[in-house]
C-alpha cells in the first residue's frame, strides 16, 4: 500500500509541472540555461521542490511540519501566499496577506465538511495587499478530511485551482504515508510487547528455579546467576528504541545462555564465532534471543541427550550474515510453514513468526528468516541484516546500573 501511494505521488508531479508551467509561462518567464526544454525544466524544478517539501510532511500535519513545508509548497504553486490548516486553526502561513487568517478559517467549514475544493473572493481594504482570491483544497487521509491547503492570489485562476487540488492530493499522500509509518511503529511496539509476554513466563520461572537451587549449596554461584538474570531482564524490558546493535543483542544472549547452562549443565555446549566488524550493525530489538531460546526449547527440553548450539555472525559485504544452528529434534517443514503464517500456536516455536514478521516489515519481504529443518535433523536459521537501512539505527548502548 505504501509503495502504491509513493508511486502515485511521484506520478502526479510531472503532470502538474507540465500543465502548470503552461499557465505560468507568460506571467513568469525564466532563463532555462542548459536544462533542456521549458517543460523539462519545469518538471525538474517541480520534482526538486517536492523532494524538499516531502520530508517534513512525513511527520504528519502539525505546526512544525506545516511551517517547514509551506514555503516549498508555495514555490511549487508559484502563488503569492499559501497556508496549511488542520480542522480548527491555521498551522502555517507563508507569503503576503497574513491578516486574512481569520477570514480563511471562517470559509473552511464547507470544504472540511464535504471534502470538496472551493474558491472564494477575499475581502480586503489594505491597499498594499495583493491577495484578492483564495482556493481551498482539502487534505484527506483515509476518506477523512484532516485539514486544508489554501492558495491565495491576486486574481481568479482556473489553472491555480486545478494545481492547488493536485498539490493537495500529493500532500494527502505524504500524510497518509506518515500515518502508515506511525501504524507500523505501533504494530512493532505491540509485537515486542507480545513477544515479551510470550517468552518471559517460561524463562523467568525456569531461571528463578535454577537460582533457588544454588542458594544453599553455592551462594556465590546463585549471586552470579541472579546478576545475569537481572541484566538480561533489564535489557528485555527496556523502554527506549525499536532497534539495538548486534553487540548488545549478543550480550543479552550471553546472559541468557549463562542461565540455561546453569540449568542443563554439560548437556548443552555453545560455540560463538562473531566477526568484530559486524558488532555495530543495527537490527530490530529482541530479534535474535527468541531464536536462541527456540533452539534451547526444541533441542534440550524433553530429552537427556547432549545438544550443541552454534551462533555465527560474519561480514558479507553490504550485509551481516547471522546463523543460529542446533542439532536438536528439528521440525516438520509443513508445521514450520504454519508457524510462520501464524497458524501454529505459541507452543510450536517461540517467537519465530514474530521475528520473521518484524524482519520483513523493516527490511522487506526478501529479508525474512531462512530456515532449514527436518524431523531429527536440527534447525538452521539464517538472517541477512543490511549494514545500512534508512530509519534503522540503534538508540545507543544501555547505561550500566
Amino acid at each position: 500500500m505504501s509503495g502504491f501511494l509513493a508511486g502515485l505521488s511521484v506520478a502526479v508531479l510531472p503532470l502538474l509541472a507540465a500543465g502548470f508551467w503552461l499557465g505560468r509561462r507568460t506571467a513568469r518567464p525564466e532563463r532555462l540555461g542548459g536544462l533542456g526544454t521549458p517543460v523539462e525544466h519545469a518538471t525538474f524544478q517541480t520534482l526538486h521542490t517536492a523532494s524538499l517539501a516531502a520530508p517534513p510532511l512525513r511527520g504528519g500535519l502539525t505546526e512544525e511540519t506545516a511551517r517547514r513545508s509551506a514555503r516549498r509548497l508555495r514555490s511549487l504553486l508559484g502563488t503569492d501566499a499559501l497556508c496549511l490548516t488542520d480542522r480548527d486553526t491555521v498551522l502555517a502561513w507563508d507569503g503576503a496577506g497574513e491578516h486574512h487568517r481569520e477570514e480563511v478559517l471562517q470559509r473552511l467549514a464547507g470544504p472540511l465538511e464535504t471534502g470538496r475544493g472551493e474558491a472564494f473572493r477575499l475581502t480586503c481594504d489594505a491597499p498594499d495587499c495583493p491577495l484578492r482570491w483564495a482556493v481551498v483544497a482539502p487534505l484527506t487521509v483515509d476518506d477523512r478530511v484532516h485539514g486544508a491547503l489554501v492558495a491565495c492570489a491576486p486574481r481568479e485562476s482556473a489553472v491555480l485551482a486545478r494545481a492547488a487540488g493536485e498539490v493537495a492530493r500529493w500532500v494527502s499522500v505524504q500524510l497518509e504515508l506518515a500515518d502508515l509509518d506511525r501504524s507500523r511503529t505501533r504494530l512493532i511496539e505491540a509485537e515486542i510487547r507480545a513477544l515479551r509476554a510470550q517468552i518471559s513466563p517460561h524463562f523467568i520461572f525456569n531461571s528463578l528455579a535454577v537460582i533457588a537451587s544454588f542458594v544453599r549449596t553455592d551462594p556465590e554461584r546463585a549471586r552470579e546467576l541472579l546478576l545475569e538474570f537481572a541484566d538480561f531482564t533489564r535489557y528485555s524490558f527496556r523502554r527506549h528504541g525499536d532497534f539495538t546493535t548486534l553487540a548488545d543483542e549478543l550480550h543479552a544472549i550471553d546472559h541468557y545462555l549463562a542461565l540455561v547452562r546453569a540449568r542443563f549443565g554439560e548437556r548443552l555446549t555453545v560455540t560463538l564465532q562473531i566477526a568484530p566488524e559486524v558488532l555495530p550493525v543495527a537490527l530490530p530489538f529482541l530479534c535474535l534471543q527468541p531464536l536462541v531460546e527456540n533452539a534451547v526449547k526444541h533441542g534440550l527440553e524433553g530429552t537427556t541427550d547432549q545438544r550443541h548450539i552454534a551462533i555465527t555472525a560474519r561480514d558479507a559485504g553490504a550485509e551481516a550474515l547471522v546463523v543460529i544452528e542446533d542439532d536438536g529434534a528439528g521440525m516438520d517443514p509443513e508445521l514450520l510453514r504454519r508457524i510462520l503464517a501464524g497458524e501454529g500456536g505459541p507452543s510450536g516455536g517461540i517467537g519465530l513468526s514474530n521475528v520473521d514478521d518484524r524482519l520483513r516489515q523493516v527490511y522487506g519481504d526478501d529479508r525474512g528468516l531462512v530456515i532449514e529443518t527436518a524431523p531429527g535433523a536440527g534447525m538452521k536459521i539464517t538472517i541477512r541484516l543490511p549494514k545500512y537501512q534508512p530509519g534503522v539505527h540503534s538508540a545507543g548502548r544501555l547505561p550500566r546500573p
